[in-house]
């Protein structure tokens, strides 16, 4: 194979796996980040967006001379605003070249023309070491934008070799089920950076606030059902039909459901009547509703889900609830012929509306991978983890861990102003220090401004906490942390805050 003359700086086409070309500039990569064993490939970013990848060489091309080539056959919209962000990148380049013309003349006079870099070999340890400056590297870089999905799809008439990952067909989601190794797809990794490995066995790694390579969403062609249109659904509902997905709606509270349909039917959903008739003319039925009781009903209750499944009828259940009433839904939906999935969520009523949930599986992996275009349309990232109830119990982990946190930040807003601290100084402190976040930023702002209008119901995150206390005695393992700040949440409910955001448990300790 003849030698790929590219090098650091160079501006390519990099494809990876079965998704499109797409624009990129290859970098220097972190020193702390190791080349995929016995790959021959380049560190990438990509433009218009924060991603980065490893590309092997057969997988890039020079941009410019085959510019006009990938413009004809990728029409996509994000796809057209990373290729206006080269042109913005070229054009600033341009003008800092003609405005050190003169300079740049008289150093390069006797300088060596630059050799291409060569293809670096795992055992080449010192191939990076005369690599641009974080500095310069900053410089150079494309700029970041706020797309947040990239094309994704077949491309005709693209002619590279690829290897398809055919254990991982959607490689921007973790698949990590208890029959894989752990240890193979958790390494530590770089923030921002997503690490792809192509070989058939590998399971794709992505940083968790990094954004996925999967851009203009092609929807699938299996019909969608979605009930409950609360904080979370709603928005979930939204960019289902954002992205093209054809779906059917249904909400559980009588007196909202009229209201809250008309606005999906307007953006062109369809509505039923009842769960069961949604479930009977769908393949792919969601829910998301409050807690077990709501569960529970919405499939065995009057004109159900019960009722509506069919055999190869799938049905998701989203909402945050115990392992046992996850493993009671599953055996029932099973026993006729249905096909069961859980996937709840991370997030928030804003996440939601922005696409960027987090969602956990568990359960017939095959109905996952039906949903892929669906996650890719909800959410920033998926976890696959195994039989289902394992995405009730992570959940419920996640959550003790957040609203626990949440009453610790409220105690310690709460105990700055009882000893005459600032309050606003406190929060300025805490968002320099490690334990920044946007989360305790905004939670924190919203608590100084009196602001509880809820983005997570309080009344939601103290059933969690409940939940993940009865599941911590169930196998004998202490929870007073999670104890101790259920009280806190109770008291504030007892002050009737049930019904305003999470924070709002701030006011259980000034009353």
């Amino acid at each position: 194979m003849a030698t790929v003359h590219l090098r650091i700086g160079d501006l390519v086409w990099g494809k990876l796996g079965r998704y499109p070309p797409w624009p990129g500039k290859i970098v220097s990569p972190p020193k702390d980040l190791k080349k995929p064993r016995g790959k021959k490939c380049f560190f990438v970013k990509f433009f218009g967006t924060e991603d980065h990848a490893w590309i092997k060489v057969e997988q890039l091309k020079p941009y410019h001379p085959h510019k006009e080539e990938m413009i004809k056959i990728n029409k996509g919209k994000r796809f057209q605003q990373a290729v206006d962000a080269v042109e913005e990148y070229l054009k600033k380049a341009k003008g800092k070249d003609q405005a050190h013309s003169d300079d740049k003349s008289k150093s390069d006079k006797g300088r060596k023309a630059a050799k291409p870099m060569k293809i670096i070999e795992e055992d080449d340890e010192d191939a990076f070491k005369g690599g641009s400056s974080d500095k310069e590297q900053t410089d150079s870089d494309p700029e970041p934008s706020s797309v947040r999905r990239l094309v994704a799809g077949t491309v005709s008439g693209f002619k590279w070799e690829s290897s398809p990952v055919k254990d991982d067909p959607h490689f921007h989601h973790f698949l990590l089920s208890q029959s894989e190794k752990p240890a193979s797809s958790m390494e530590p990794i770089t923030k921002r950076l997503k690490i792809i490995e192509e070989d058939t066995r590998s399971t794709s790694i992505q940083a968790a606030d990094s954004t996925a390579i999967n851009g203009s969403i092609t929807p699938t062609d299996k019909r969608i059902g979605f009930l409950g249109l609360g904080l979370m659904g709603s928005g979930v509902v939204s960019n289902l039909l954002k992205m093209g997905h054809v779906v059917t709606v249904w909400n559980r509270t009588a007196e909202k459901v009229q209201s809250k349909c008309d606005l999906f039917i307007q953006e062109g959903a369809r509505l039923g009547r009842t769960p069961a008739e949604v479930v009977s003319m769908c393949d792919i039925t969601f829910s998301c509703v409050s807690d077990p009781k709501a569960a529970r009903d919405l499939v065995l209750g009057p004109s159900g889900v019960l009722q509506g499944i069919r055999p190869g009828k799938c049905y998701v259940e989203m909402s945050t609830v115990d392992p046992e009433t996850i493993m009671e839904l599953a055996q029932v939906i099973t026993s006729r012929g249905g096909r069961f999935l859980e996937a709840p969520v991370s997030g928030s009523q804003q996440l939601s509306n922005d696409g960027m949930l987090v969602i956990v599986a568990a359960g017939d992996r095959s109905v996952y991978e039906d949903c892929s275009s669906c996650f890719q349309a909800m959410g920033k990232t998926s976890f696959f983890i195994g039989e289902a109830g394992n995405a009730a119990r992570m959940m419920l982990i996640i959550n003790m861990v957040q609203g626990s946190f949440m009453a610790t930040i409220a105690e310690g807003l709460t105990l700055a102003q009882a000893t005459g601290q600032s309050q606003q100084t406190f929060l300025d402190i805490l968002c320099h220090g490690q334990m920044a976040s946007t989360f305790v930023d905004q939670k924190c702002q919203n608590i100084l401004q009196g602001n509880f209008k809820p983005d997570y119901y309080l009344k939601h995150i103290q059933k969690d906490l409940r939940l993940a206390i009865s599941m911590g005695d169930s196998v004998n393992h202490p929870t007073p942390m999670a104890a101790a700040a259920n009280e806190v949440y109770k008291r504030a409910k007892a002050l009737d805050q049930s019904d305003n955001d999470m924070s709002a448990v701030y006011r259980a300790y000034i009353h």
